[in-house]
């Protein structure tokens, strides 16, 4: 072959940088960097960034020790992005420069594409929000209700960041204060991706940030059906022109407490809902008290990184005759790169795959932006 020279090495080497130039979302979470095999659907124990917390000194009580207990929480490595391509192109590749423009570029722009997009799912989880749904996220103000919320929900000052879909993304890269970023000393803001750090956060922007659709409608008032003790996890809620169904991922409000539903409810049933599944635990709230459902938006997200985890493995090489493989890793990412044959169609074939797992971890360190 005319690239027989251009090694599987060459090409797992030259894509993993690549990748990782075209991933946001895993690069600013919490990430498991053990290299222990594990296979697709496996459940591993990955440990918990320990949270701890100050407080004043009392010298008549003296110290308040705190057990340093380190968590640990289930990941699924549930995910195996591939890429897979019939060698005619490829084949005719002379150069590691040819490989790059017909293979290994939009290879690598897919892959991060998927695995960005999946992560960014993790959205449901979060019960925390600010602004108003259908509304794009376009001011300093909208950045600002972002950190106070943070702020509320006692997330750690540093290291926070936001992530936002194309449309916010063409808005805030307007504003002086993001467009003089790097004015500040700071060269985030000419990064791909990147459009700046303000109020204590760096922004960036996705195309894998999601749309959320509630299966739900009411035209009128919405209220809590029947008492809820305090730590209960489900409530019904009724009203007169209450229809269709919530969907993981939903968001109510109850007078200032906020809540995502865990998973879809049954179908309305003569204008109530029973047993909605929610989190966090509900405070102690009475009867007929109005609940606020949130309609469709844009799941922009601003969180701290301890706020979700992104684990991933070298997959193995595979057995078999005739099929060659390379894995590489660097900083939590790992790629194969793999060359088969197909008999029936006489071409090579070259896949280019990445295991993985997302996880929220602590939702409290998250908060959604409404869009």
């Amino acid at each position: 072959m005319a690239n027989r020279f251009i090694t599987l090495k060459e090409i797992a080497r030259e894509a993993l940088p690549r990748l990782m130039d075209n991933l946001v979302f895993p690069g600013l979470t919490h990430r498991d960097f053990s290299e222990d095999f594990h296979g697709f659907g496996d459940t591993i124990q990955v440990r918990k960034p320990v949270a701890l917390t100050a407080s004043d000194f009392d010298e008549n009580e003296g110290v308040n020790y705190q057990d340093m207990v380190e968590d640990t929480v289930e990941v699924t490595l549930d995910h195996l992005a591939t890429v897979d391509a019939r060698a005619s192109a490829i084949e005719t590749a002379t150069s590691l420069d040819d490989l790059n423009r017909v293979f290994i570029i939009p290879a690598a722009a897919a892959l991060a594409e998927k695995i960005n997009s999946d992560g960014l799912k993790l959205y449901k989880d979060v019960y925390g929000f600010v602004g108003t749904a259908g509304t794009t996220p376009s001011s300093l103000k909208d950045i600002s209700a972002a950190r106070r919320q943070l702020n509320l929900q006692k997330a750690p000052n540093y290291g926070r960041c936001a992530i936002w879909d194309a449309e916010a993304d063409a808005k805030l890269a307007e504003l002086d204060a993001l467009v003089n970023a790097e004015k500040a000393g700071s060269t985030l803001a000419l990064r791909e991706g990147s459009i700046g750090r303000v109020y204590g956060m760096d922004h960036y922007m996705s195309q894998g940030v999601c749309r959320h659709e509630t299966g739900i409608t009411a035209a009128e008032a919405v209220k809590v059906n029947g008492q809820v003790e305090a730590g209960a996890t489900t409530l019904s809620i009724d009203g007169t022109t209450l229809t269709g169904k919530l969907v993981k991922g939903d968001l109510i409000q109850i007078g200032e407490g906020m809540f995502t539903v865990t998973e879809d409810s049954v179908q309305a049933a003569s204008n109530a809902i029973a047993g909605v599944s929610v989190s966090p635990a509900l405070p102690a709230i009475a009867d007929d008290t109005e609940v606020t459902l949130v309609g469709d938006h844009t799941a922009n997200l601003a969180f701290h990184p301890m706020a979700f985890a992104y684990v991933t493995r070298p997959l193995v090489n595979p057995d078999g005759q005739g099929v060659e493989s390379y894995v590489t890793s660097f900083n939590g990412i790992s790629l194969r790169v793999t060359r088969g044959y197909d008999q029936q169609y006489k071409r090579s074939i070259y896949s280019m795959d990445v295991l993985y797992g997302f996880k929220t971890v602590y939702p409290e360190l998250a908060v959604r932006v409404l869009g």
